[in-house]
């Protein structure tokens, strides 16, 4: 017997040693699942400490070596990169998957009966979460309060701030594919929460104290360019028409600031630098200039204000044509205290900027993970409508998989098992985070569930007792958990797959 069980583990020995790597990186995060979740330390090698309980960013910036443990990592990216929210939820429940998985292969199933009887599980099981999905009734709709406070770890305030926001967007603007609405949050130290409706550049301007006064309604001009005139080889200077050259080249570029004029361009932002010159005129004439502004921030800044974004040749079209390219915009000003440029009103599609504030950096960090959570989540929402959270639909789900598994011939069966069991753990999870027994909470919701015919019923964590999740208002995207059970899927079959590893050679 205990032959048969040493050659069972040697011919099992990678997917063990992989799947003890998998439960490693879980054990990090998912104590943080829940209400009653608690932060997690993480210190650099310089001895920099960072507190959070934000999933993605624990595993973002773990120090992670294992190969299997690094995949089970790109679940947690793919989740925040598509979604924005839910990485912790993601990587329980491929550790579940994982673990589950195992357990049937040691028993003799193979592996890939199991892998594709999972997938059938995972298919099953997205569907009929998306069958039971109840629709967001736009911006306005009180729901979204309580989806933001709960993906925003309680805090009200974050969760006004975030659905006010929501408001001033629009439903049309938050239901476009392209728009994240995680990356109109921005914070800063030692200031007050704030709705800005237009957005915040993080830009100092060329002579910023002249533009702390708010600038009524003027055209922006984007280039993606630098603002200098053309260039001139070296060699050619020092010959007489070289430098009959040089100084009409000079004359054309400063014609060309004027039209700067003569279009009531009151904001100029390139993604290089600028000449002296143009420095100069721009400040002797009240022209704010952002140099080296970031591309995303100049999208954003054309998006608001429908400007079109030109090179620097552009400034050399007639003025009516050279105005095609300006957008408009209600109100512009640097505010000093947050170092930010604000612009309101813009004429193109409209815009919010939630700004957060805290006493400390380590904690306006922490507020502004939050604050993108509760955003995407808001975002994810009003895209594909919510479900009870808690681990309250997972449990129905898993009960419905169940009866599922009767109709399964075949040994894939024991693969839709598997994902029956791993849709339990988050709500064991969040029990046992909370201090209470998790078989006993599972058990308790199981009964529940079946005798209401419901999949609302969820854990209290604070009395234990079993409690209706949709009318204590413990609700979370549909998005959110479809993808983090389909992408936990997609982690699970590839580490059960493995069965062999090796070091591959050096390219050098």
């Amino acid at each position: 017997m205990k032959q048969a069980n040493h050659e069972g583990e040697e011919r099992h020995a990678a997917l063990l040693n992989n799947a003890a790597a998998i439960r490693a990186i879980c054990s990090a995060v998912e104590g943080t699942l829940g209400p009653k979740g608690l932060d997690t330390m993480l210190v650099g090698p310089r001895g920099d400490v960072l507190v959070t309980n934000d999933g993605a960013t624990i595993l973002e910036k773990m120090d992670v070596t294992h190969p299997a443990a690094r995949m089970l990592v790109q679940v947690a990216r793919s989740q925040q990169e598509q979604i924005g929210d839910g990485t912790t939820t993601a990587t329980v429940l491929a550790g579940a998957l994982v673990a589950e998985g195992v357990s049937q292969v040691t028993k003799g199933v193979p592996v890939a009966k199991v892998v594709q009887g999972m997938q059938e599980g995972i298919r099953f099981a997205a569907e009929r979460m998306l069958a039971r999905s109840r629709s967001v009734g736009g911006p306005d709709d009180p729901i979204l309060y309580r989806i933001a406070y709960v993906a925003g770890r309680e805090n009200g305030d974050i969760a006004e701030l975030v659905v006010d926001a929501a408001r001033l967007l629009g439903g049309a603007r938050l239901a476009e594919e392209s728009f994240r609405f995680a990356e109109l949050v921005v914070s800063h130290e030692r200031q007050g929460n704030e709705v800005w409706p237009g957005l915040l550049l993080e830009q100092r301007p060329f002579q910023a104290h002249q533009f702390e006064a708010e600038l009524g309604g003027s055209s922006v001009l984007v280039l993606y360019d630098a603002l200098e005139p053309e260039k001139l080889e070296e060699e050619a200077l020092v010959t007489e028409a070289g430098f009959q050259t040089f100084m009409k080249m000079k004359e054309r570029f400063a014609d060309h600031l004027r039209k700067l004029l003569a279009l009531n361009v009151r904001l100029v932002a390139l993604d290089r630098g600028a000449d002296p010159e143009a420095e100069q005129f721009c400040a002797d004439h009240g022209i704010m200039l952002l140099q080296r502004v970031p591309k995303r921030e100049l999208e954003r800044l054309c998006e608001h204000t429908g400007a079109r974004p030109a090179r620097r040749s552009a400034l050399a079209k007639p003025e009516r044509e050279l105005a095609a390219y300006a957008g408009r915009c209600g109100s512009l000003a640097y505010d000093g205290r947050i170092r930010r440029v604000r612009v309101a009103g813009g004429a193109g599609k409209p815009t919010a900027t939630v700004l957060v504030g805290a006493s400390t950096r380590e904690v306006v960090g922490e507020r502004a993970r939050i604050a993108r959570d509760a955003a995407a989540a808001v975002q994810a929402a009003i895209r594909g409508g919510y479900l009870p959270g808690g681990g309250s639909v997972e449990m129905a789900v898993a009960h419905e998989l169940e009866r599922y598994r009767e109709t399964v011939t075949g040994l894939e069966a024991f693969g839709v098992e598997a994902v029956a069991h791993a849709l339990r753990k988050p709500l064991a999870q969040i029990a046992q985070n909370a201090g209470f027994n998790p078989l006993e909470k599972v058990e308790a919701v199981k009964a529940a569930q079946l005798a209401e015919r419901s999949d609302r019923h969820g854990i209290d964590c604070d009395t234990g007792h079993v409690a209706d999740c949709l009318a204590r208002g413990v609700m979370d995207p549909t998005r959110v958990k479809v993808h983090a059970l389909r992408a936990a899927g997609e982690v699970a079959a590839a580490v059960l797959r493995i069965h062999t590893v090796i070091k591959m050679k050096s390219d050098e």
